[in-house]
């Protein structure tokens, strides 16, 4: 190239700067390369993007297209820092830098920073090992490290979690240990419903699977639940009130609106047949005497 500019310079006897010519090249180069590496971006990003519509397309259930979008944002972000390091040493060497040296001293000083940079390094270790065991992904409800809420980005460094007040939770995945996921495949709607200790407790059985029953066959209901109301029966004796625990079979993540439902009309069903519903008493205040030592209800008479 540099021999393309000098003959034009002659051609057109302009006179020759080798210098400007040398640093013309440079920055031509430079250009080049960068023009390749951002249409390389988009095209690789654009196959993600096709593979990722087709894979979709041919899911058979929601989970595993959220599956597939969780892969697609990763393999797009490891896509653009892939292409970024790459475009970086090839500047460099068009500049005069040799890589070599460069990765060299990256070698030598990451045993240096290798210590520190540990948690780093196990948070991208265990973002990897949760991409390849389908873990987590984009959409599922989760608790991680105390916390809870939706996905809403996952990468291979940290969680994004939205709660339900809307706060957003960034959890490095090294800290991650456990994880409890409640978007898989079905989940449950447990139910504590707690009744007078005088009320028939068959006949709140038949109550609870009568409201559970008309819930299911309501359209709004009907693709969300799975199977009847699984009464386990009297799970404690508290204070106030028999405790009786029952389950109903959902979808993943529709769990607590078929409980939300469900509790508001088995309040409406318990009042309908007169089942109590018990809460805690509290004694009523003592009423204090007066000074003048009359009886408070004597007094009460005296003063009407």
């Amino acid at each position: 190239m540099k021999q393309t500019i000098e003959a034009l310079l002659t051609y057109l006897d302009l006179p020759t700067v080798p210098e400007w010519i040398d640093l013309a090249v440079t920055l031509g180069k430079v250009l080049l390369i960068l023009v390749l590496a951002w249409v390389l971006y988009r095209l690789a990003k654009r196959l993600i993007r096709l593979s990722h519509l087709r894979l979709r397309a041919g899911a058979e259930s929601a989970e595993e297209a959220r599956r597939i979008d969780t892969l697609e944002r990763v393999f797009i972000y490891a896509l653009s820092v892939v292409v970024s390091v790459m475009a970086v040493m090839l500047v460099l060497s068009e500049f005069g830098i040799s890589i070599a040296p460069l990765l060299a001293t990256a070698g030598v000083a990451g045993l240096a920073v290798g210590f520190g940079a540990q948690s780093l390094v196990k948070d991208y270790f265990t973002g990897f090992v949760m991409l390849i065991e389908n873990q987590i992904r984009v959409g599922d409800v989760v608790e991680v490290s105390g916390k809870s809420g939706v996905v809403q980005e996952l990468t291979l460094r940290y969680v994004q979690l939205r709660d339900y007040e809307g706060a957003v939770h960034y959890i490095p995945n090294g800290t991650i240990v456990t994880v409890t996921n409640r978007s898989r495949v079905f989940a449950y709607a447990v139910i504590d419903t707690g009744i007078a200790y005088q009320e028939d407790i068959d006949r709140v059985y038949g109550v609870m699977r009568e409201t559970a029953a008309e819930l299911r066959t309501d359209p709004h209901f009907a693709t969300r639940i799975l199977d009847d109301l699984e009464i386990s029966g009297v799970d404690q004796w508290a204070d106030s009130a028999l405790m009786i625990k029952s389950r109903i079979k959902t979808i993943a993540l529709e769990q607590w609106a078929v409980r939300r439902e469900y509790l508001r009309r088995l309040k409406l069903a318990f009042d309908r047949h007169g089942i109590e519903i018990p809460h805690p008493q509290r004694p009523a205040p003592a009423i204090a005497a007066p000074k003048d030592g009359t009886p408070p209800v004597a007094r009460a008479n005296l003063t009407g």
